[in-house]
């Protein structure tokens, strides 16, 4: 432990901390995130991302590591630096490939909402509105899977309170806790769709 408190681990007893379960486990997620931190920056330098673009995959990147980690898929072949940055870069990649993919959305096949716009107005509204009720109940039925903090989190980021606000409301200890903790609540509420 440093003068400031925070525990300094090299990559092995990181690793053997994130296979483990408790304070230290949670402790080596937070040392593991800190530590390359800075890749978000590099994002947005050598990627050309918004800094929340940058954060995103970085977040991502930080939970597929943690996730080949505990499952053991990692092999330790290279430094936990090395393997996040590929990891992180190949996330940067796929942003920017969906980023130009949504740029060529207009040779895609017609969509719901294009077919909504051939209607009368009224019709239309009544439609739109069966469609919001029908995504709405569903989206609530999802939510009520998922543990307390998460819906809390997702009700208030979807009510546009930002994270720092966030981190006031639920006791976290700062706006990034905050988002990093949403990303993993979203990508439950994500498999909770796809598992529909």
């Amino acid at each position: 432990m440093d003068s400031a408190g925070s525990f300094h681990y090299n990559d092995q007893e990181i690793i053997k901390q994130l296979r483990q379960s408790g304070i230290d486990k949670r402790r080596s997620e937070e040392q593991l995130f800190n530590r390359f931190a800075y890749f978000v920056r590099e994002g947005m330098t050598k990627h050309a991302l918004s800094e929340d673009e940058s954060f995103d995959a970085y977040s991502d990147t930080i939970l597929a590591a943690l996730e080949n980690i505990r499952n053991e898929h990692f092999e330790a072949r290279a430094s936990l630096k090395t393997y996040l940055y590929q990891i992180f870069h190949n996330k940067c990649v796929d942003l920017l490939r969906k980023r130009t993919t949504h740029k060529n959305s207009v040779h895609r096949p017609e969509s719901i909402s294009d077919r909504l716009m051939l209607l009368t107005d009224t019709a239309r509204s009544v439609v739109q509105k069966m469609m919001d009720q029908a995504d709405w109940n569903l989206l609530r039925e999802k939510l009520d899977q998922l543990e307390e903090k998460c819906r809390q989190m997702l009700t208030y980021w979807g009510d546009n309170y930002s994270d720092k606000e966030i981190a006031a409301l639920l006791r976290y200890k700062n706006a990034d806790v905050v988002k990093t903790s949403r990303l993993r609540c979203l990508d439950r509420l994500r498999n909770l769709y796809k598992a529909k």
